[in-house]
């Protein structure tokens, strides 16, 4: 499915047109033109590219590409540490270009200056808006705003990637990568995520809803194209590879990104990454758990070779890990440095690591009881975030580290919170009224390694009060009838096919109401402009009518942008693009209207 032309291998007939300007300009410069100790054909690898991948493994590796990030001026980049010999696919791109201001105008100063000015702005609208709930530490808020359209966004358009030596020279063939078009998924495109958009973010409004008296402004242009298409064609880098060029047809013939390579001959760690859970404490005779009980459970983070990421009992503390003293790859959450947002602004590199549990699996269900920030500086680790009595099913999370230290050492960094120890164990205890059944516990995580940024999960079931398993009713599926071919659920988001597992994490936090699947399923679809079918035809996930029939702020604003002046009238108008409104956006609006939706076909 992959359209690249790596190392001889021919591509998609479309992405070869559209990029054939690229590429004879490429060629053309004498850019494109390999060097002659790297020459191949299209039978496979020769010389000294084979030996390297017999060296570095011959499964190939996930490659993420980044430019303007790590707090770096904007078109700079760190050096890109990799494996020497080892076999890669281009599997993510992140470019970054910012502009700051003092004034409120929109992204025009995206257009004025920088790398992103040449590109094609016509079109350009601002699509959406969402301020963030939380004030910030001077008693200011921050608002985003949105814009999508411009022809750079939306029109078909092609990455070339072409690995050069310390002299310019080419090392080998050009590996061009087609992300396709914003109205629409193909057959030909070589990711199956394309996200292209550019964000200004407004840092001291005087309230929630007024920035007129504002001054500080940011504008980011983002490319962030990613999970690669199956069939992607790996390439291996020569010993002379110093650099690569990173050329887009939409700046064709002005100039590149240069993105450093140095190359590692023995790495301490492998690629990959895995996560195991064990239950500490021991069930009763008869395999199960009583309600009430305690259970400890212990992690082990390991990279792809079966090789610890931490020492057993203990896993990094968040400063060692936020002053880059973690080698291994680890991951924890990092929003406190680079924000994020659903769907628009860089989720996937949010990259948190925690754990939840969640059951009787037969009455998972959506939570939608808000779990506010107050709870994070508790001396709890664990948060209660489900019960049986209000939610109708028993759920628990943890993050690692645990919350009153990960937050509470970014809002009250005098107690010290970041500098804690953090263990690879964590107790979960059950309510005293659980239910017989199923209970899922589920660890997620990401992982990053010299190039390699990919997520991971687990899922291990338990039993109380009864040996005998019992299921999750989902109402929603199959998503592999769009989620294939590089999309599937087992590689995208946090690598999580099991979506019974889902829910304790994602419950609404008071900073972050849009947490809840449903939430984010119906925005991140209304929104991509690449969903395969009309949004109306909910049947396309929905298994039954009663899936659709819980009418709220939430489950209707997630897709819908506007609703009738009589709603607005009775329910207010609309203030958040995710949720419609505030705390009251889950609450069942009425039992009495909208049992079905027009053209879902249910």
């Amino acid at each position: 499915m992959s359209g690249q032309i790596a190392l001889g291998v021919p591509s998609h007939a479309s992405v070869l047109l559209r990029g054939m300007g690229l590429v004879a300009f490429l060629w053309g410069a004498g850019f494109a033109r390999p060097a002659a100790a790297s020459e191949v054909t299209s039978a496979g690898k020769t010389g000294e590219d084979a030996r390297e991948v017999a060296r570095g493994g011959s499964k190939p590796i996930p490659l993420a590409l980044e430019v303007g990030y790590e707090g770096l001026p904007p078109g700079k980049v760190q050096p890109l540490r990799v494996k020497a010999g080892q076999s890669f696919f281009i599997n993510q791109i992140d470019v970054r270009e910012v502009v700051k201001s003092t004034r409120d105008e929109g992204v025009d100063g995206l257009r004025r200056t920088g790398r992103f000015a040449q590109l094609p702005w016509q079109g350009l609208k601002q699509a959406d808006e969402e301020p963030i709930i939380l004030p910030n530490a001077d008693g200011t808020y921050t608002r985003r705003r949105f814009y999508r359209q411009a022809q750079w966004m939306e029109q078909t358009s092609v990455f070339t990637v072409l690995p050069v030596d310390g002299w310019g020279r080419p090392t080998g063939r050009p590996i061009l990568l087609n992300i396709g078009r914003g109205d629409r998924r193909q057959p030909t495109d070589d990711f199956f995520i394309r996200r292209l958009r550019a964000v200004q973010t407004t840092a001291d409004c005087k309230s929630v809803s007024d920035c007129s008296t504002a001054r500080n402004f940011t504008e980011e242009a983002l490319v962030e194209v990613r999970n690669a298409r199956t069939g992607a064609t790996p390439f291996t880098l020569t010993r002379n590879t110093r650099a690569l060029r990173l050329f887009w047809t939409m700046r064709a013939g002005v100039d590149y990104y240069t993105i450093p390579i140095e190359q590692e001959d023995k790495p301490a760690y492998a690629y990959g990454a895995s996560v195991d859970i064990k239950a500490l404490t021991p069930p009763r005779a008869n395999g199960t758990y009583a309600a009430g009980a305690s259970i400890t459970f212990q992690l082990t983070l390991r990279d792809g070779a079966g090789k610890r990421l931490h020492p057993q009992g203990s896993l990094p503390t968040y400063k060692e890990y936020s002053s880059g003293q973690v080698d291994s790859g680890l991951q924890y959450y990092r929003a406190f440095f680079e924000p994020t947002t659903t769907y628009y602004l860089r989720k996937h590199r949010e990259r948190m690591l925690m754990t939840q549990i969640i059951g009787p699996a037969q009455k998972i269900q959506p939570i939608r009881s808000i779990v506010d920030l107050d709870a994070f500086f508790g001396a709890d680790d664990v948060q209660t975030v489900g019960t049986l009595e209000r939610d109708g099913v028993f759920a628990q999370f943890q993050t690692f580290p645990p919350a009153n230290d990960l937050f509470g050492g970014a809002f009250f960094p005098d107690k010290g919170g970041w500098d804690a120890p953090v263990s690879d164990t964590w107790t979960y205890t059950l309510p005293a009224n659980a239910e017989p059944g199923t209970y899922l516990v589920t660890v997620k995580g990401r992982r990053v390694y010299l190039g390699e940024d990919i997520p991971f999960s687990k899922t291990i079931n338990i039993q109380v009060e009864s040996a005998q398993p019992t299921q999750p009713n989902l109402t929603t599926g199959p998503c592999n009838s769009c989620h294939s071919e590089g999309g599937e659920l087992v590689k995208v988001l946090h690598a999580n096919d099991n979506r019974a597992g889902c829910n304790a994490c994602h419950a609404p936090l008071g900073f972050e109401l849009e947490g809840p699947i449903a939430v984010r399923t119906h925005f991140i679809h209304s929104r991509s402009g690449r969903y395969d079918s009309p949004l109306q035809q909910c049947d396309k996930c929905h298994l039954k009518a009663e899936g659709i029939q819980r009418t709220s702020k939430a489950a209707c604003l997630s897709c819908h942008k506007s609703y009738p002046d009589t709603h607005v009238q009775q329910f207010g108008p609309i203030e958040s693009m995710y949720v419609g409104g505030g705390r009251e956006s889950f609450q069942q609006c009425t039992d009495s209207c909208h049992k079905t939706h027009p053209g879902s076909n249910l």
